[in-house]
Parts: C-alpha cells; structure tokens; sequence
C-alpha cells in the first residue's frame, strides 16, 4: 500500500531554525525552508552541507557564491547548490526565498553551521 498522508504546515506557526529559517514541509527524502525578509549584510563564512538545495527566490535580490563563481539571484530565479560544494550568500536587498534540500536539512544536525 502507498502512503497517502498528507501533510500541511502554515508558515505562520512554523518552527524557526537558529540561521532564521522558517521550516515548512518535510517528508521522507526532501524538507522546504522559507528564508523570509533577510536583510543585507555581509556575507557569512562558506560552508559546505552534507545535502543538495534547490531554491527559488520570491522578492529581493542576492548573490550566490560558490565554488568560485558568482550568481546573482533576483526574483524568479532558481539555483541548485550540489551536496558538499563551498558556497555563501551575500543579501543585496531584503531577501525572501524557498528552499528545497535533499535529504531534509532539519534532520540529524545538517542544518548546524
């Protein structure tokens, strides 16, 4: 038999992260986070994650730095980071984006800078 379990979660009660994400959906190999209303500032350290992300960006702008390269983000664009790559962001302008990782980045410490 499948599984047909349906899960919903509102943003407004979901749980915060220590890096202020918003966790939202999150099933068996894949977890949703809203990054909302980021302000600007100077970009953290890189990491590396034991996780793929997918992201897609709602309102603002940013850049991506990865691996040496330079993305810019802006509203509509979609980015993957790849499991184990370097990266930061740098947030232009007030920054609201949704992310999706692979395997869930909220379980067993993977979201843990």
């Amino acid at each position: 038999m499948t599984d047909t379990t349906v899960t919903k979660i509102n943003s407004h009660f979901s749980p915060k992260g220590e890096m202020g994400q918003k966790y939202l959906a999150t099933g068996k190999t894949m977890s949703m986070r809203l990054w909302e209303n980021e302000q600007p500032g100077e970009p953290k350290e890189a990491t590396a994650r034991d996780y793929e992300t997918l992201g897609f960006v709602v309102n603002g702008r940013a850049e991506l730095h990865i691996e040496g390269q330079m993305v810019l983000l802006e509203p509509g664009d979609s980015w993957v980071v790849p499991e184990g790559a370097s990266h930061t962001y740098w947030i232009l302008e007030a920054f609201t984006a949704v992310e999706v990782t692979h395997p869930p980045a909220n379980v067993h410490g993977r979201d843990e800078a």
